[in-house]
This record gives C-alpha cells, structure tokens and sequence, in this order.
C-alpha cells in the first residue's frame, strides 16, 4: 500500500514521495474500514489513539488512505456489476438468437404449409365431380372420430410415455409445435422478467417464457417443482409414486388440486405424470402432462367438488449460463375444461394471457425473487427474513383461498339462508381448522373461539379498472370497513401496545400503512395496517385501543394484461409472531376482459369527495373514458370470523349483513370511478381542471422563474389551463407542501404521484419528512431556512422513500418558495430531477 509522505518516512505526507504501510498497519486499517467506512476527523484521532500501530501516521494520512479505500471498493462494486450486466446481456443475445432462429422454422414451416394449402385447395375444385369425394370425406370423420386404445400404464408403458412427453415438451419450448406471439405489454430486454409469449390457435391455453436467474438448475428444478410455494392457487401437490429409470431419470406420478378463483366455479384437479431427466448437453429438464385412458398400472379416479382438467406436455428447460446462473424455458399448456363454468367466466379458462400471469411469469418471479434475497442480506429492515415474509404472504393467500372454495373435506359445511342467496354461509369447527389457527391463551385465540365462520359472495362489476378499485378500497377503508367489526375481529387476537410506525393514509381516526416486503417487480406487496384509536368493547369506549391487520396486496399495476387484483388481510396482535394465527378475509378482482386496460393510475383522485357530496357535486375524473368497451370483472368477498359455538346465529346474521353493507359499498364505489356514470354528468370536472389548481401552477411557475432566472416550462405556454396541463405532465417529479412546523403535501403532478406511489387524495395525507431518510431530513433542516430567507435551496442528489416505503434515487433536487399575488408566501416547491426507483 502506497502513500506520498513529505519527508521520506511512513507517516508524512508530500506529493513527490510515497510510503508502504506495513501488512500490520494495512489489516488494521482494513478492520477499522469494516467497522467504519466514513470516520470523521474525531473518529480518526481516536482510532490513531486506540492503535498503537497508527502512532506514526498523521491523520491527515488517515483521511487520504480511507478516501482511497472507498473509491477502490466503489469501483470494485461498479466493476461487479458492469461484469454481471454483461454476463446477463450475453446470456439475454443468446435467447434472442434462438428465439430468432425458431421464428425463422416457424416463418419457413408456415410458407411450407402455405404452399401445401394452395395445392391442396385446386385438388379439392378438381375433385368437386369425382364421386369418391365423398366417401374421402366420410373416412376422414371416421379417422377424426377414432377412440385411441388405452395406453399401456406399467413402468415400461409409463417410461413410454415420459419420453413422448419429453419430445413434445421440448418441440414446444424450442421448436415450432406450437405458434406463439408475444404477449401484450411484454418487451423483452435485460431488465424484464423475461420473453413471454402466448399460444395462437392451438388447442386450449398454452404460454411460454425465457428468462434468466441467478440459480444453479438443480436448485431452479427444486424450487418449480415446488409448485404450492409459488403458484397461489396451487392447493396441494401429492407424489404418489416415483420410479426411478435406466437414463438417471425420475418418473413421478403426481395428483394435483387447484383452488378455484371464485365462488361461481368448481376447483381443478390433475392426474399427472413428471418426468426428471438430464439431456446430452447437461439442460435439466422436468416435464409433465395428464395421463388418461390409461390401464395396467395407477390411477386417480373422479374427486368430489372438483373438475379434472388436462394439462398437456408441460414444464422447464434449465441450462447452465456461463458465468453462474440459469436459462430457462417454461411452457404451461393446459385444457381447464371451460364448459364447466358459467359462460361469463369462461374468458377466464379459455384465455393465454390470463394462464401467462397466474402460473407461468409467477415461476419466474419466484425464482427471481429468491435470486435476489440470496444475493443480498438475509434480514429485511423490519428484522424479518425473506422466507418468513414469504410464509407469511402465503399463508394470506392460502386462507383466502380456503375460505371461497369452502372444500367438505376440512370441515367446511353451509349454513340455510335468509331467505336470500346473495351471501354464502359456511361454518367449520374441525379440530384441524382450529389447531391451524393455534388457538390458545398464550399464541392468539382465546380458547372459546371453537368454531370460524366464512360470508362470502361474488358479484359481476361493469367498466371498472380491477387496479383503480382495489386501490381505492386499501386507501379508504373507512369507505367501506365497519370499525365496530374490526374491533370484533381484533377482540379475538391479543393486542398490546406497538412501536411501528408508518405513513398515515386517511381512514377512521387514522389509517397508518407499514411497508414490510415487496417482491422483485413490487406486483405483490405485504404490509401492516394500524387502525388508530377503536374501541373494541363498551368497556373500552373511554381507552380505544390500536388494531393491527397484516395486509397482502397484487394486482396493482394497471399496465398489466390479465392480472388479478387481490387485497387480502388479518387481525394480528402486536407481537405480530411468525406463527400468528390467521383469519384473512378480503376481495378478488379478476377481469374478464383480455383487452388492455386504458386507464390513470391516479383515477381515485377525488373519489373521496365524490362519494361524500353525491352526484349533484360529483368531480369524479373521467380521463380514462376513452377505455373503450365495456370492462368486465368478477369480485369475489370472502370475510371469516371466529366465534363461540352457542353465538353461531348472532354472528352469521351480523356477517351476512356486513357482506351486504360491504357489496353497496363497492357498487357506490365503482359506479362513481365508472367512466361511463362521470360522462353522464355534464359540466362535472377534474380536480385539475379547477380555478384553484391552474392559479397554483401559475404561481409555481412564476415563483420559479423569479428565483432561478429561467422558466420552469417551455416558453410558448400560454392561459392557466395550458400552463397546469404543461406542468402536469411535466417529465420531471414537481410537488408542494404546506408551510406547516410538519409541511404535509397538497400537490403533486403526474410523475410526483408516481414517484410516491400515491394519489392526489392520499397525497395529503403524506408528511414531507417520511419521504426522507435520517440523512435527507438533516439536509432539508439545514437548507430549509435557506429557502425561506432566500427563495430556493439547490439539493444533491439522494435516496427517498416513497409512501410504500420503497427506495427511490434521483440526481438532484430543487426546492423554491411559492409566492401568490400579494408576494407572500404560499407553500414550498420541490422538483426532483431524473428520479427512479432503485
């Protein structure tokens, strides 16, 4: 380790010498970096004091050999990633060019086709007078009619199969069994979760993907064959038997159960074969597809409740990439047997897109997921590891799922009805169910809770955003969430006192949302919910008490083709242990529509006050009206509670009437987000069509052409509606906040809303200093007096947070006064340049 010393010796410093550190001197300077990267002057006195082998040096050279230190070690992680960018570029122009070469068999088979189509149709014009045409066609509807024989299903007959299914699997990964188009919304590049592709005319649903992972294969084949861990609505996945073969494979037979989405449709099952196998080239390869009509050997017959669906020759492709890592190819090819659900379910079983999201991208994500907590630290900011964050959710959605297919073989049985059939009652006392929820004095449930009840329904919603609504109902609980109910649901969970924090959101006195994971794409989020100040008995009317839900939510991005929207939550006490029990309740949105959604993100922006004034005062927006069509979507509701077996009346007749208030609420809600109900009422504006808003950013623009010397906007924009459109979606994050002694938001354009992953209503609800991490507050509390006595405050750039507590970086970030016609101050403006989310 070289330093430039002043006179020659260790510990002097001059621009023309230099001096090696002793190897003692370099490892502990290498311990004391560890412990501190960024010693301040007096940290570095102290550490030349504690090591009597720094004695020599001065601290001056301290400081150079640390800053130095830190440079190589930013250059190192620079050149790691660099390396890893282009390992996965190199990996990702492999793809590219065997998906090339596959779209050109593909282009060449179909001209090929083309050619025999034309050949074949001046053959039929010839044959139109020959009198053995019609016998032709009478054997060719005895050929297509044909009943094949049972396959043979002993090992031999097994083995047989296996390898047919290996053939037809890898025809449709990497060859041209199949014609696949790119899914919509999906481009590939290095930082997509990979090539998506659905199938086109072939028969039932079939979707493909390529991607990358930072996995080895063996563990990439552990974690898929998993299919419970990853696939939500995978409930159970038994191996019934497994043989072993000549070639180092492994043929398993396996009974899988799908939960059904809804309440309006039965569950799926499969009888299934897998096969394990190595190929010459070292890809691993695991197949599957359904065994019928088969004899000699095992078999799964009908099971009540359920509809056997088929899946045809299946599975991953896994090959090692240079450099560490995986390429995968995934096919899922399925025939979900449609004619058994409701014809206005049916898009669902019969569309690509809709099997692309749920089961073939969720593997990918998954396996990018777990790549991503191995590569980094095991231990999220909340002291929780990924994996039990991961139960956790899962332990969410396998509740909810339970709850609306209410299967006889846990214990679930229906309760008569009212008289109504709108809501389903289902009790279930099992020991099993109660042992599940660990029920007990000292885990959560008291003791007498000896039974759950469930209220679940389904309803069909028309021209509603599936995203935009879920949205608004995790934002404004209070729209639609009984307080005495929650307080109900929480009496039965011990709650004690909690020192979360979090970012208020509007609700019932107050609703905090508490960030705690997200997976890689953030399309799934878990959270806890702090419900402030609930009286959860009379006794407790004097001291409310603090309700805690864990919360799970999917489905939020509008740009995604056919996913599912889900907001899925439970009662939790404070201690809020890994071993919780749980009681999720929640909604299912899923639409039914594969078209593309043209909708804003920020549709609920005065939804609030819309459902407050009614329709006579309704300013609801209707800039997604030009969506087009009509959207269609089915909601499923599911809420359960525990109770005591003698209150089953009292308790399904207060959830039947909570479902029911629950169901108003939402068609209030969604009538006033329809497009087609805010078109209806002429005169009716946005919000950002109102006189306050165009005098706001006429004040914002001229405020900052005062103190900066330039304009804000492009010169040419003229009238305040310009001028508030311009600045609206301006490309760079703009917002406002109160000049308050805790400066809350009361504007922000389009990007601002993005960047913190907000709304207009829930923006005012957002303080300024949850935004900033420690370092960020320190710095706006230096600079703040500056913008007051000054006018404006150039900030570097930093990390904030957004309201979902997820990091966002940007280069820079400008803060003005706003000034309004009398020159006094109005609010504070703060514009973030070149932001992102890291």
């Amino acid at each position: 380790m070289a330093m430039s010393c002043k006179d020659g010796k260790p510990g002097s410093l001059d621009n023309g010498k230099y001096v090696r550190y002793t190897p003692e001197q370099v490892e502990a300077l290498e311990r004391l970096y560890h412990e501190c990267p960024k010693p301040s002057s007096i940290r570095r006195q102290q550490l030349i004091r504690e090591c009597p082998i720094l004695s020599n040096i001065e601290p001056k050279q301290i400081k150079v050999w640390f800053q130095n230190r830190r440079c190589r070690e930013k250059q190192r992680k620079e050149a790691s990633r660099l390396q890893a960018v282009n390992r996965k570029l190199t990996a990702m122009n492999k793809l590219l060019m065997e998906e090339n070469d596959r779209l050109q068999k593909q282009v060449s088979q179909l001209v090929y086709e083309n050619g025999c189509f034309r050949q074949h149709t001046q053959n039929a014009t010839l044959a139109t007078k020959d009198p053995s045409c019609e016998s032709a066609v009478m054997s060719g509807q005895q050929r297509e009619t044909h009943q094949h024989p049972p396959r043979d299903a002993s090992p031999a007959g097994l083995l047989s199969i296996a390898e047919e299914t290996l053939a037809e699997f890898l025809s449709k990964a990497t060859g041209t069994a199949v014609e696949w188009v790119q899914m919509p919304g999906m481009k590939p590049g290095p930082d997509s979760i990979g090539i998506i592709a659905i199938s086109h005319g072939c028969p039932g649903v079939a979707a493909r993907a390529c991607g990358l992972v930072g996995l080895e294969p063996t563990r990439v084949a552990e974690l898929l064959k998993d299919r419970p861990s990853w696939f939500h609505d995978c409930r159970a996945v038994d191996v019934l038997n497994v043989l072993p073969t000549a070639n180092g494979g492994t043929i398993e037979l396996l009974y899988m159960q799908l939960y059904a989405p809804t309440t309006l449709a039965p569950a799926r099952d499969f009888w299934l074969l897998r096969y394990t196998s190595v190929l010459e080239d070292g890809s691993l390869v695991v197949c599957e597809r359904s065994l019928k009509n088969t004899q000699n050997g095992p078999s799964m017959p009908p099971v009540q409740h359920f509809v056997r669906a088929e899946m045809l020759p299946s599975g991953y492709l896994i090959r090692p990439c240079e450099g560490g890592g995986s390429i995968i190819h995934i096919v899922d090819h399925m025939d979900l047997e449609p004619w058994s659900v409701p014809e206005v379910l049916r898009p669902l079983y019969e569309s690509s897109t809709v099997l692309a999201q749920k089961t073939t991208m969720a593997a990918l994500r998954q396996l990018r997921q777990i790549a991503q907590e191995v590569s980094q630290s095991n231990v999220t900011g909340w002291g929780r590891r990924p994996a039990a964050l991961r139960a956790l959710s899962q332990r969410l959605s396998r509740g909810f799922n339970d709850a609306v297919n209410g299967f006889t073989d846990e214990g679930w049985s229906m309760m008569g009805n009212d008289g109504m059939d709108d809501v389903t009652i289902l009790v279930n006392s099992s020991p099993d169910k109660l042992m599940g929820l660990n029920l007990s004095f000292a885990n959560g449930f008291p003791s007498v809770s000896n039974a759950v009840l469930c209220a679940k329904a389904s309803m069909l919603l028309q021209n509603v955003p599936p995203a935009i609504l879920l949205r608004f109902l995790r934002e404004h609980r209070s729209e639609w969430a009984d307080s005495s109910i929650d307080a109900y649901s929480a009496a039965v969970v011990k709650v004690g006192p909690c020192s979360l924090r979090g970012s208020r959101v509007g609700g019932f006195g107050s609703q905090v949302i508490l960030p705690l994971a997200h997976t890689v794409e953030h399309e799934e989020f878990l959270e806890v919910i702090k419900l402030e100040g609930i009286a959860q008995s009379p006794e407790d009317a004097l001291m409310p008490r603090d309700v805690f839900l864990l919360q799970l939510c999917s489905g939020m991005d509008e740009n995604a083709v056919g996913t599912c929207a889900e907001l899925i939550f439970a009662p939790i006490d404070a201690s809020f242990a890994d071993d919780a029990p749980l009681l999720p309740s929640g909604f299912r949105i899923i639409p039914l529509d594969s078209g593309k959604e043209a909708s804003s993100p920020n549709r609920t922006l005065d939804l609030a006050s819309a459902l407050e004034i009614g329709p006579a005062g309704n300013k609801a927006s209707n800039d997604y009206s030009a969506a087009g069509g009509c959207m269609r979507s089915v909601m499923t509701i599911a809420f359960e509670f525990a109770f005591e077996s003698h209150l089953q009346e009292h308790v399904a007749s207060m959830a039947r009437q909570y479902v029911r208030s629950i169901i108003s609420s939402v068609q209030r809600v969604a009538l006033a987000l329809s497009p087609s109900y805010s078109g209806s009422h002429a005169g009716l504006r946005t919000p950002l069509g109102t006189p306050e808003a165009q005098t706001l950013a006429r004040w914002i623009c001229q405020s900052y052409r005062v103190y900066m010397g330039v304009e804000l906007l492009k010169s040419g924009t003229e009238g305040g509606e310009s001028v508030l459109k311009t600045l609206w979606h301006h490309s760079d994050a703009i917002m406002c906040c109160s000049l308050k002694a805790l400066p809350v938001f009361t504007f922000a354009n389009q990007a601002g809303l993005d960047m913190l992953e907000t709304t207009l209503v829930a923006l005012q609800d957002l303080t300024l200093e949850k935004i900033f991490d420690e370092h960020g507050r320190k710095t706006l509390c230096t600079e703040f007096p500056q913008i007051m006595q000054q006018g404006f405050a150039c900030l570097q750039g930093g990390i904030c947070l957004s309201s979902m507590g997820r990091p966002v970086s940007y280069e820079r970030a400008v803060a003005w006064k706003v000034l309004n016609e009398e020159e006094n101050a109005h609010c504070i403006c703060f514009m973030f340049v070149n932001w992102s989310f890291v």
